[in-house]
């Protein structure tokens, strides 16, 4: 039975460590397309050597960058993901039988994730995102960061664990962490300084507890622990951002004689 068309769409800059392990799991897709914002490494050449579709602006934000990857389709079926993922053996096959007769607008697959310097423990939790889905039934949330995609339909499970390679040292997770928090303050600038104020006091805690023990990766070791508590430090500054802006953004409202030195 034929199946829909795939495009395997991914953005990418700089990202020739994970690039080559991610498009090679893809090579079977009836089209790859790498937006690119500008590398200065190997990867438009990694791109070209899968016969990959190489387009290039710049960065545009995470959701938007995203998003004019998937308009750059030439299929309505989309397989998205990150330049740091890499799809497992028999993606190809499982993938193709839903295609053959969708039943849904959107399919979500599992992740398992690199921490440092292993992957995390067999039994602690996955997560999940939609990846797979009809791009005429979905677009990418207006997010700054952990964006995600929007279905408008139903939305089926597709029982594959594709693979992400992320932050592979501590100094660079807790860099990303600090990016992260930063973009978050306009998505939180509603809940003002007295929200920021008690976040930052149970937030923290509460992120390692559900990271650590919820999910699992106490099973992960020392990885496990580092992670949760890089996790927790992340929830807990995002709130000190916020709560600094919404100080900043009050004090230039005080008139000047006004102000304590």
């Amino acid at each position: 039975m034929a199946r829909e068309p795939l495009s395997v769409v991914v953005t990418s800059y700089n990202s020739a460590a994970t690039l080559d392990a991610c498009l090679a799991s893809v090579r079977w897709a009836d089209e790859l397309v790498v937006l690119d914002s500008g590398s200065t490494d190997a990867t438009p050449a990694i791109a070209a050597h899968y016969g990959a579709r190489i387009e290039t602006q710049p960065f545009a934000g995470y959701s938007a960058q995203k998003q004019a990857a998937i308009d750059l389709a030439r299929h309505d079926w989309v397989l998205l993901l990150d330049s740091d993922e890499a799809m497992p053996a028999g993606a190809a096959e499982a993938i193709g039988r839903v295609l053959e007769r969708p039943q849904h607008a959107g399919y979500w697959m599992w992740r398992r994730e690199w921490i440092f310097w292993r992957w995390q423990a067999p039994r602690s939790r996955l997560n999940h995102y939609v990846r797979l889905f009809d791009r005429r039934r979905a677009r990418m949330s207006a997010h700054r960061v952990h964006e995600e995609v929007e279905v408008d339909g139903s939305i089926g499970a597709l029982d594959l664990v594709m693979d992400h390679y992320g932050e592979r040292d501590i100094a660079g997770r807790v860099d990303k962490a600090n990016r992260y928090s930063s973009m978050q303050v306009a998505d939180l600038a509603g809940r003002g300084a007295r929200g920021a104020r008690l976040r930052m006091l149970t937030n923290g805690a509460a992120a390692f507890f559900r990271y650590y023990l919820l999910r699992g990766h106490y099973r992960s070791g020392w990885a496990g622990f580092i992670a949760a508590r890089i996790h927790a430090f992340y929830a807990f500054l995002k709130y000190a951002k916020l709560y600094e802006a919404s100080r900043a953004e009050s004090e230039t409202r005080i008139p000047p004689s006004n102000r304590v030195p």
